[in-house]
């Protein structure tokens, strides 16, 4: 789990270190909270609750909920994030660096590359799909 919050981490770091630089206390303090923000954007947290990969699987057999595979840090996977809005709870997201089945799924589906965010619905699946495509999946 630490492999996920290596980069929130850093940010935060980042912007002490910058706001120590800063001679305005009021630039410290902005500067600091503008990385606190990229560290809050690039954490787990923004994510809906990571379940492992067997369990979503599973799950979405039986309901037909696509399952979104992705990873912390992931820009193109915070932009579907971030585009799904509320939208996102009802899709099962999996953690492909704290699940190792996870990441061999992408894989299957990719042909062996560990590009993210993958996305499996139903009976198709999409590498880094237009947000518009996976609400259309959602709604069913």
């Amino acid at each position: 789990m630490l492999r996920s919050w290596w980069l929130a981490g850093l940010m935060v770091v980042c912007g002490v270190f910058v706001a120590a630089a800063q001679e305005q206390r009021w630039q410290a303090v902005t500067w600091f909270l503008i990385f606190l923000a990229l560290g809050f954007l690039l954490s787990p947290l923004v994510f809906p609750r990571s379940v492992p990969a067997a369990q979503a699987q599973q799950r979405s057999a039986s309901d037909g909920r696509p399952i979104v595979y992705w990873r912390p840090g992931c820009t193109y996977c915070l932009r579907l994030r971030l585009r799904l809005g509320p939208s996102a709870h009802r899709a099962y997201w999996v953690n492909i660096w704290s699940d190792p089945a996870g990441a061999a799924a992408v894989r299957a589906v990719t042909g062996g590359d560990e590009t993210v965010p993958t996305v499996v619905a139903t009976s198709e699946s999409a590498v880094n799909p237009d947000p518009s495509w996976l609400r259309q999946r959602l709604r069913r």
